[in-house]
């Protein structure tokens, strides 16, 4: 089977190798050209444009920033689908809001292709070593199609329900994300109140039950103002945002909304210091 791949960004990119790496036909593209040098070499093979990426795949993957650069690569004037052949399959690896990737099974569906909802958690370090979450939303027989291709890529591939649910998993685990910041800063700022020192207090959390991966990237950055100044402010800033806008109620959110706006707003503070 023939697989194509689309945005080749901070996790996109050593997604596509691993993929390419498991001795699967691989043909990559992207919008930025100097993106695409790592693979000239091979082993995947890089596309003409999007009418070669799509030609003959089953699956195609689109790991993008945004909604509209994947409407725009997909489905736009030049997008990739037309060139798909009917019965393939894309794989919506961006983080996006669920009315939207259910908004793009619809237009996919229009061209005789299937969807699958497959955000992914762990950043680009974990991207490369194989060890992303894959949470899949979609139709079962979809899933169980393409999983031993999604594990190619991950430490844990997950079928979550229809489309739709992958990107809700993917946003709630990005809330908590958000959420544990907001404790650390504040458990932090407690302990250092106290007399404690913060280095031998990222210790004890490291070791203790309040750990978290919120906490570890709080104390390893030493604070909020070097987290702001990552590229986790912009993706946590959009996730939750685009969480909230899923929310059918205010209430719905509760706490976890709540603390993950909370730390948005502190690093935003913190960014302006």
């Amino acid at each position: 089977m023939r697989v194509g791949f689309v945005g080749l960004g901070d996790q996109g990119a050593p997604i596509a190798a691993r993929i390419a790496a498991a001795g699967v036909d691989c043909t990559v593209w992207a919008r930025r050209p100097e993106t695409l040098d790592p693979f000239r070499a091979g082993p995947a093979r890089v596309a003409g444009g999007l009418a070669d990426l799509g030609e003959g795949v089953g699956l195609l993957g689109a790991c993008l920033f945004d909604v509209a650069g994947t409407w725009e690569v997909l489905f736009g004037p030049a997008g990739v689908a037309p060139a798909m052949p009917a019965g393939a399959t894309i794989a919506v690896h961006s983080t996006i809001s669920p009315d939207e990737v259910r908004a793009l099974a619809r237009e996919a569906a229009t061209y005789g292709l299937h969807l699958l909802d497959a955000p992914v958690s762990g950043g680009r370090i974990r991207a490369e070593a194989g060890e992303l979450i894959t949470m899949v939303g979609g139709e079962q027989s979809t899933f169980a199609r393409f999983e031993p291709l999604l594990r190619t890529f991950s430490a844990e591939v997950v079928h979550v329900g229809p489309v739709g649910a992958g990107q809700h998993a993917k946003l709630l685990n990005n809330a908590m994300l958000a959420a544990h910041l907001a404790l650390a800063a504040d458990a932090f700022r407690i302990a250092e109140g106290h007399g404690i020192d913060p280095v031998a207090f990222g210790k004890v959390l490291a070791g203790g039950s309040g750990r978290s991966f919120g906490v570890e990237m709080y104390a390893r950055a030493g604070g909020l103002a070097a987290v702001a100044r990552s590229q986790a402010r912009p993706t946590l800033g959009k996730d939750v945002a685009l969480l909230a806008d899923s929310m059918v109620s205010a209430r719905e959110g509760g706490l976890l909304l709540s603390a993950a706006r909370a730390a948005i707003a502190g690093l935003d503070a913190a960014a302006d210091d």
